[in-house]
């Protein structure tokens, strides 16, 4: 209980601020060297934010890894997670991360909390396997990617799709010309956020709704608003998500991405077409069709620096359509077809561009824990699908074309456009200055 107690009078804000004082970490389990780990050389892994996407995430946890602790601002839940488990429950995020027998993390949380945890997690010499997206804004991505390379840590982002294989045939296809030189991308027009007054309910027991807004503007608590979907839930409403645009979209746009070889950079020109953007505010609960309806306009396309144009349309929702010069290829989570159909035909021993194989997303990071190479999604490559989200949704909200540096990542000439790489955030929960 001492310890628990030093623990809550820390202050956030000098935690946060200051960041952690830590050595390079490697965790005791690269040590071995065993094909199959006791229980006690396993990869001790500890849960942050264990909602519907943390338990499936935990279910894919193989024998390599074992669950010794959880955290969540809704202390019932962790306890029961936790219970599963024989692992410890907390409340409080930063005690988890002062434990010894946690190597690596897995966070689920919400959008606004996934930056500041991340990074403390970086801090505390933790290896991360983070839920897509990312990031909520493209400074917080930026400051994670920094923390993971600055810390050695191993980063894996939750886009299983790289570890699919018939998406890693469907980019190897494009990747090697066989529907020849690609100069047009139809992907889904996936919405953008809206906004949410929905009323007081009663609080759970157990539940600190002040923490769970976090950096966020405290609001009252209602249940639609707290889970992910619902009626509509927080992945449709700012300022706890980026909407369809980055809970759809940074699967597809990943996959566009890393079909295209963009994995180190990003489109240099976005544009909208249609209607000007108009948000509803929900004050009831209502299904996502009116949001999702509302918020898809204007469409938005954007440019890469060689001339490969997006056009957010009617592709599909965990892919994209690419059109070639000698036909088009369609791919979606788990399949692709081509058209003409004998494009996708083996021969394949031609290629001269082969894609990182991994076949299992989990156990792709837990190896790359005991190698420290870097996983099939790692954080840059998080960062920059992300990026791509939020940039749909910064042209959405100004209305313009906008010129994007995806070196410097600013737009060139666009005071106001800067303005939303990134956001205002509550006191405590501020982000370090530096990592």
């Amino acid at each position: 209980m001492a310890h628990h107690r030093s623990i809550e009078r820390r202050a956030f804000l000098k935690y946060a601020a200051a960041g952690w004082a830590v050595p390079f970490f490697v965790p005791r389990i690269v040590l071995g060297t065993a094909e199959t780990p006791s229980a006690n050389e396993r990869i001790g892994i500890g849960g942050i934010g264990i909602g519907r996407r943390g338990l499936q995430v935990f279910a894919e946890v193989p024998s390599l890894g074992r669950i010794t602790a959880i955290a969540d601002v809704n202390v019932p839940r962790a306890e029961e997670t936790a219970g599963r488990f024989q692992a410890a429950a907390y409340k409080d995020y930063r005690e988890l991360l002062d434990r010894k027998d946690v190597d690596a993390i897995i966070t689920a949380t919400p959008d606004h909390w996934r930056a500041l945890v991340c990074i403390h997690a970086c801090q505390a010499g933790k290896d991360i396997y983070a839920e897509k997206p990312m990031s909520l804004t493209i400074r917080e991505g930026r400051m994670m990617v920094e923390a993971v390379r600055k810390y050695g840590r191993v980063f894996q982002t939750g886009s299983q799709q790289r570890s699919m294989a018939a998406n890693r045939l469907g980019c190897e296809l494009i990747r090697n010309g066989r529907i020849g030189r690609i100069h047009t991308v139809i992907a889904t027009n996936y919405p953008s956020p809206w906004e949410c007054a929905l009323p007081a309910q009663p609080l759970p027991p157990g539940l600190d709704w002040d923490m769970w807004c976090g950096p966020t503007e405290p609001v009252p608590y209602h249940t639609d608003l707290y889970t992910p979907r619902a009626k509509p839930g927080w992945i449709s409403f700012r300022p706890y998500s980026g909407g369809e645009i980055t809970g759809w979209g940074s699967h597809g746009f990943d996959q566009i991405q890393w079909a295209l070889g963009m994995d180190e950079t990003g489109p240099v020109e976005i544009w909208t077409d249609g209607q000007p953007f108009n948000p509803p505010t929900y004050t009831q609960p209502e299904s996502r069709e009116r949001g999702d309806k509302l918020c898809a306009s204007p469409k938005v396309s954007f440019r890469y620096a060689n001339g490969i144009t997006v056009h957010l349309d009617n592709g599909p929702g965990g892919g994209a359509i690419f059109i070639g010069d000698k036909g088009k290829l369609i791919l979606d989570r788990g399949k692709f077809t081509t058209e003409p159909a004998d494009l996708a035909k083996s021969p394949y021993g031609e290629f001269t561009v082969r894609l990182y194989r991994s076949d299992d997303h989990m156990r792709n990071w837990l190896d790359c824990i005991r190698t420290r190479g870097k996983p099939v999604a790692d954080v840059e490559i998080g960062h920059r699908s992300a990026t791509i989200c939020h940039l749909c949704n910064i042209a959405r909200w100004v209305n313009r074309k906008l010129r994007w540096d995806p070196q410097a990542e600013r737009f060139l000439d666009d005071e106001e456009a800067n303005q939303h790489l990134d956001r205002v955030r509550r006191a405590p929960y501020q982000l370090p200055e530096s990592v």
